[in-house]
């Protein structure tokens, strides 16, 4: 309480009356009462001035005056002031009749006092004002407050979603790959690859937070297939396949636009260009485009790293084969577009190096 009387009492006041002998009236009863912070005009003018210039909590204001009368002056505060501001506007004035108080009351005034006045009710009315916009500002600055918190809360929750989701993704990739680095440089390939083709940030974060989960359903495949160093028989590689399957069962149907994308790119970064993927066998631009973005950026990246089962290719052996494949295997406008941001998906692996690298 102490502290918003001290407050109050160090609030700037703007006194604004044609007449000198009323603001010398109203700046020595302000002083008797503890308010040290007193400014004054008799010229209408300049109150936008000294408004704009100076921190005024609070303005008494006349309304008949020369040049600009005191609704004309509160019209122009009005546009400076917003509606974000609680500016306290008290009128004194001599006028009684209801048009003038209607008029000052739209143009802004918080409340009003007739001349001549008693110093007790002046005194009274200040403090009030005072007290709401204290108030007033007290509970902005809480609301900022609360509205930080929320969206610190909010970040934290999506960097803990996204982390899950990286988790789990690399939960797929364990047993071929021990350092889980594959899927997020994957996952940021994908990303810059969405901004090049022109699908804009939004998409490219979806993608980003997304794509760690395109191959969670290795979970469910047995290690004498999944790390098998020679090809695989046609009975293993349906078994192989079916981590498609798994993975869509894995991420279930959620009403979350990141599932629904990862969900998407599980379901289809194995389908191929000219229809001859799996697991439905669909064709280009049938095949979504998350799921076409996943597919190069995934085979790219598993190309150059090493496995258990091979050794990691030569970077231009590897961009030789998407160009080969261009068309058949990959979108290959999306192939133009990769190659062009080889440098930034290269240094990717410099800054998500696998343990052995």
């Amino acid at each position: 309480m102490n502290d918003m009387i001290g407050k109050i009492k160090d609030s700037c006041i703007l006194v604004v009356d044609d007449k000198p002998a009323n603001v010398l009236l109203l700046e020595q009863l302000l002083e008797e009462e503890g308010y040290g912070n007193v400014l004054s005009t008799t010229d209408s003018r300049e109150v936008v001035d000294i408004y704009q210039n100076e921190a005024v909590d609070m303005i008494l204001l006349d309304i008949r005056m020369p040049f600009m009368d005191g609704i004309e002056v509160m019209q122009a505060l009005k546009k400076i002031v917003g509606n974000d501001d609680y500016l306290p506007i008290l009128v004194l004035t001599a006028q009684t009749d209801m048009e003038t108080r209607q008029a000052a009351l739209a143009a802004g005034a918080r409340d009003f006092l007739t001349k001549p006045f008693q110093p007790w009710e002046v005194f009274q009315r200040i403090h009030n004002l005072l007290e709401t916009r204290f108030f007033y500002y007290n509970q902005r600055l809480r609301a900022d407050d609360l509205e930080i918190e929320v969206q610190n809360r909010t970040k934290e929750i999506h960097r803990t979603q996204l982390e899950v989701v990286r988790r789990l993704g690399r939960a797929g990739e364990y047993r071929d790959n021990e350092t889980g680095a594959h899927v997020v440089r994957m996952s940021k390939s994908c990303r810059l690859l969405a901004l090049k083709a022109g699908l804009g940030e939004q998409f490219a974060e979806l993608i980003l937070q997304a794509s760690p989960m395109h191959d969670v359903g290795k979970i469910g495949i047995p290690d004498y297939i999944l790390l098998k160093p020679g090809r695989l028989t046609p009975e293993e590689r349906v078994i192989m396949e079916s981590h498609v399957e798994i993975g869509i069962d894995i991420i279930g149907n959620f009403d979350s636009t990141m599932l629904i994308m990862a969900r998407s790119i599980a379901a289809t970064h194995h389908e191929k260009w000219d229809g001859s993927g799996y697991p439905h066998a669909i064709s280009g631009t049938d095949i979504p485009i998350e799921g076409r973005i996943a597919a190069i950026c995934d085979v790219f990246d598993a190309l150059t790293s090493t496995r258990p089962y091979k050794e990691a290719w030569p970077l231009e052996k590897a961009i030789s084969f998407l160009k080969d494949n261009a068309g058949s295997h990959f979108d290959p406008s999306l192939v133009q577009q990769f190659i062009e941001i080889i440098p930034d998906v290269i240094s990717l692996r410099v800054e998500h190096p696998d343990e052995e690298e």
